[in-house]
């Protein structure tokens, strides 16, 4: 069985946890969403490149999280979104998915 790159993990777990958040209108959802990819992406980083780029790709994930707020204001939701999630798939394949 094929892995999935955790570069598809993370920007899933983006993109899928605020979808689930906006659509079932209950955030605390959307956020356990957010937080089992986060969670699974952290395995793969760790496991392809090592606890030092885990915890910078983690922080990235989190940065991503909470600039995507901001951002809505200027871009709205859905690009913002997209925008954050890209950001942290390039910066995962870049980072780990490479070496996998």
């Amino acid at each position: 069985m094929a892995k999935v790159p955790a570069a598809a993990v993370a920007a899933s777990g983006i993109v899928g946890g605020y979808a689930v958040a906006r659509f079932t209108k209950k955030r605390q959802l959307g956020g356990v969403v957010l937080a089992a990819a986060g969670v699974a992406a952290g395995a793969q980083w760790r496991q392809a490149a090592g606890g030092r780029v885990a915890a910078v790709l983690g922080g990235a994930y989190v940065a991503a999280f909470a600039g995507s707020h901001p951002l809505a204001k200027k871009l709205g939701a859905w690009p913002a979104v997209f925008t954050v999630a890209g950001g942290v798939a390039a910066a995962s394949y870049v980072l780990a998915d490479r070496r996998a």
